[in-house]
């Protein structure tokens, strides 16, 4: 019996599931489909929109500096530059960590889910779509500019000099929003699939796998000098918040339509 967590209220699937690829049947799978799709639309338009121009942003982003200097917590820099001397698998594990571990790593936890733990799909699907959602009030709210904005402090946009994508390509420039960075939902989004993964996973090795995933995320969201660790902590605690949003709401039975 798979263990349950905030994130899921996974059981073992019923034998009549078991026996087919599509659990709920191809109607169901497709308007799941449709569904995550027009939400991941509708995201990065609001994202884009969010886009309240650069000087509030670095102005947002300085007051975060000033916090964690204050609470002479502002290690980024140092984090960053030695994993850029090390230079090599490291520096593009961390690059690709990034651009991989929101949409790509996402939907393929949801469909694996979906797949082969489906009675945990629907408070996994929720959380993330609360959590994100909400998200984006912090984004208007507070534009806040990437640590990679400001080399004078020591950063530098790995992304920039080690890969063939980065914050300028083309694709990129137009669907992102270079401010969205507090909360942030990289690290949300870890988190909520870390905890999902490995309530329902049953060996031992894969719960200790898919919980270090958040760990790894959060690690390589700071060395691409992508987030402030404050940006990282605003999304740890979002995710719990949308974890206790869904609950809510499906104790009021509002969150149980697939």
């Amino acid at each position: 019996m798979a263990t349950s967590t905030p994130w899921s209220d996974a059981k073992e699937p019923k034998a009549g599931h078991r026996a087919s690829l599509l659990p709920r049947g191809r109607g169901d799978f497709l308007r799941q489909v449709a569904i995550w799709l027009g939400f991941v639309v509708a995201y990065q338009v609001a994202r884009g929109l969010a886009d309240r121009g650069t000087p509030e942003a670095l102005a947002n982003a300085r007051r975060v500096i000033h916090v964690e200097r204050d609470l002479h917590a502002f290690f980024e820099p140092d984090l960053q530059r030695r994993v850029v001397e090390r230079g090599g698998m490291l520096v593009h594990a961390v690059d690709w960590t990034y651009w991989l571990s929101q949409l790509a790593v996402v939907g393929l936890a949801l469909l694996w889910v979906y797949l082969r733990r489906n009675d945990a799909y629907l408070r996994f699907r929720n959380t993330l779509m609360v959590t994100n959602t909400i998200g984006l009030i912090g984004y208007v709210a507070m534009p806040t500019a990437p640590p990679w904005l400001f080399p004078q402090l020591g950063f530098v946009d790995t992304l920039a000099r080690s890969e063939l994508v980065n914050h300028k390509t083309g694709l990129v420039t137009a669907l992102a929003n270079p401010y969205a960075s507090m909360p942030s939902l990289h690290a949300a989004d870890a988190l909520i699939i870390g905890v999902t993964l490995a309530g329902v996973a049953r060996r031992p090795i894969a719960k200790v796998l898919f919980l270090l995933w958040p760990v790894w995320v959060c690690f390589s969201l700071i060395a691409s000098a992508n987030h402030f660790w404050l940006d990282i902590a605003a999304g740890l605690a979002l995710a719990g918040a949308g974890a206790l949003i869904v609950r809510l709401l499906e104790r009021h039975g509002l969150a149980s339509a697939r």
